[in-house]
């Protein structure tokens, strides 16, 4: 199978990665099933990447019927030790503007119907979420925005928690204010369970919320629509495509170190030695 060092995941908007070159894609089956459509991998500058559609081609699937476990199963077989996330949210702050910037740093889980780990089944193991996004990774991102002078179009904010919605119905007011009384900054409806696998995975993982709307709390800005929400990520498309393209060089320049990397330390309840030997088949890719 291609090695790819870094994994970048499209969100709305980002349905391919223009700056790939050497372009291939591969159908790949996972224990978890297909991911949401077939990888691509490429390069840039030298960079091997493999580029995954969240929502498939066309974006045919609704947050819930996303294959997670598939997708991050998928990216980790073919060899990826950084993912690239980028998602569309809504704001949750006065500050947070549409077409920002924001690089969260924690997540709230508010989904219920989606597999979570890939654990279970012969096998036990707990990661610790307590810092759920890679800094070094959050950091790479903030450098290519502001290297790329994009800081000066779209305000960068950096931290943040993202509480992550079942979707996909948007938020009632009511909910929407309860979110801002936890102290949420933007909402989305896909960083989850995508972030606990990837950890799982010992991938180092980050994500980029490109704020599109203030949902629905906001007492002077129109409730946040799917046109609308769309019609603001697709003003910040073309800059995805630089950032990601940005963020891979630098990676494939540093190839910072991440405490991701190591998440299975210690995490293991099951010892491998008591691991069937086709629960070891199926987890061993995690820990390479």
């Amino acid at each position: 199978m291609t090695t790819a060092l870094v994994g970048v995941i499209g969100g709305s908007g980002l349905y391919q990665m223009d700056a790939l070159c050497n372009v291939r894609e591969h159908d790949v089956d996972t224990p978890y099933g297909k991911p949401s459509a077939p990888i691509v991998t490429g390069e840039v500058d030298g960079t091997r990447v493999a580029f995954l559609a969240r929502h498939g081609r066309g974006h045919r699937l609704i947050p819930s019927e996303v294959p997670y476990r598939a997708n991050l199963y998928a990216l980790r077989q073919m060899g990826v030790r950084y993912v690239l996330s980028f998602s569309a949210v809504g704001s949750l702050r006065e500050e947070m503007r549409p077409l920002d910037f924001v690089l969260p740093d924690q997540f709230i889980d508010l989904t219920r119907r989606r597999d979570s780990t890939f654990f279970g089944e012969g096998a036990v193991a707990h990661v610790s979420m307590a810092q759920p996004v890679c800094a070094a990774l959050s950091e790479v991102f903030a450098q290519a925005i502001t290297d790329l002078g994009l800081n000066t179009h779209s305000q960068l904010h950096r931290g943040g928690t993202y509480v992550c919605i079942e979707g996909p119905q948007f938020s009632s007011m009511a909910e929407s204010h309860w979110y801002r009384g936890m102290g949420a900054s933007v909402i989305g409806m896909t960083n989850m369970p995508e972030a606990k696998l990837a950890r799982e995975a010992q991938m180092a993982y980050a994500t980029l919320a490109m704020v599109t709307d203030y949902d629905c709390w906001h007492p002077k800005e129109a409730h946040v629509t799917a046109d609308a929400a769309i019609a603001n990520l697709m003003k910040n498309a073309g800059h995805a495509q630089r950032i990601a393209a940005e963020a891979i060089r630098i990676i494939g320049r540093d190839q910072p170190l991440s405490l991701a990397h190591t998440a299975l330390d210690g995490a293991l309840v099951t010892p491998r030695e008591a691991m069937a030997p086709e629960v070891l088949g199926r987890l061993g890719v995690l820990w390479g």
